[in-house]
């Protein structure tokens, strides 16, 4: 089996805030063993070198066969040119490669040392990528060695490592549990609008954990994790629009919000824009859309006994045309 590129932190649960447990609104009620979805804590794989010529020059041809698919090619133009100049992100390149099998035998062990030289020189992705590894590992040595990959990598400007440092500490797991020094890391990987570091930072200015407490803080860092594409942060940003904290209120807003999460496939998302829609606040009442969003959001197990009742008491046309709303990518169960 392939080794894992990315980081492979354990999942952080982050709890339901008060928010989503008081009150009956349709945005902020949920059944109770509903938590907020996690961030993303292992970090999307290399889909290219991330350092590019520089502009003006010619671009790299192992990077211009990558990026139309010629694999084999790209291994061999990556491999010719590391050898010849010992260049870091071509050493990445054929490490990515030959770690994904991308058009080439899979070779874990070649990749590894592709991606060992090429941390030997202060990549960033190289450095990253071996943290992952080594944090996979049931070692405790290789844990602290990973933590201190994680720290390398982010000093040199991974703003993914800076983020998988900031769970370290939050997690207290395999370094103490220390919330200020995780807010740190997670600032910097925000300062690069890495999404699920503004997200986390987010979280912990609305907790006050790390941090001092302030809603308005937290509500402009889920505001740019949305925009940078977190889904997480787009619906809990819809949650503390829809009650008005740390931003005005604003139930339109908070219905479009969730609507977009929705889109993106986030159950809780699904699950809310449903409640929205099967009460009309926010959005006209359209109780066939909020049965084709709660089977969506139930097909990804998350149930809600309100919108169980809603769906029986449909009839059996109404059903059918829920059911030819929900996206291919969330297919309903069968009633």
């Amino acid at each position: 089996m392939a080794l894992p590129a990315g980081a492979l932190l354990a999942c952080l649960a982050w709890a339901a805030p008060a928010s989503a447990a008081q009150g009956q609104s349709p945005a902020d009620t949920a059944p109770s063993a509903v938590k907020r979805a996690a961030p993303n804590t292992a970090a999307p794989r290399l889909a290219s070198p991330t350092t590019l010529p520089p502009s003006g020059a010619d671009p790299d041809p192992a990077y211009t066969a990558f990026q139309r698919g010629r694999y084999r090619t790209a291994l061999d133009l990556a491999v010719s040119r590391a050898n010849a100049q010992g260049d870091a992100v071509s050493m990445v390149l054929a490490a990515e490669l030959l770690s994904q099998g991308y058009g080439v035998r899979q070779d874990p062990t070649a990749a590894r040392q592709w991606y060992e030289a090429a941390a030997a020189k202060g990549n960033p992705d190289a450095l990253f990528t071996l943290g992952g590894i080594l944090m996979a590992s049931a070692s405790t040595a290789n844990k602290d060695q990973a933590v201190d990959f994680f720290r390398r990598a982010a000093e040199a400007g991974s703003a993914r490592a800076a983020y998988n440092l900031g769970l370290v500490y939050l997690q207290g797991e395999v370094a103490p549990k220390e919330p200020a020094i995780a807010a740190e890391w997670f600032k910097r990987g925000a300062e690069s609008d890495q999404p699920d570091a503004l997200y986390a930072l987010a979280t912990l200015y609305r907790d006050g954990n790390g941090v001092p407490q302030d809603a308005v803080e937290s509500a402009r860092l889920l505001q740019r994790a949305s925009e940078v594409g977190n889904d997480v942060a787009t619906t809990e940003l819809a949650i503390v629009v829809f009650n008005g904290t740390g931003v005005p209120k604003d139930e339109e807003r908070a219905a479009a919000l969730f609507r977009k999460a929705a889109l993106q496939g986030n159950a809780i998302a699904q699950n809310r824009y449903a409640r929205i829609l099967s009460a009309g606040r926010g959005a006209p009442k359209d109780v066939i859309a909020a049965a084709a969003w709660h089977l969506a959001a139930k097909a990804q197990k998350l149930d809600d006994p309100m919108l169980d009742k809603l769906v029986a008491s449909l009839t059996p046309e109404q059903r059918a045309q829920a059911q030819a709303r929900v996206k291919p990518w969330a297919p309903a169960p069968a009633y």
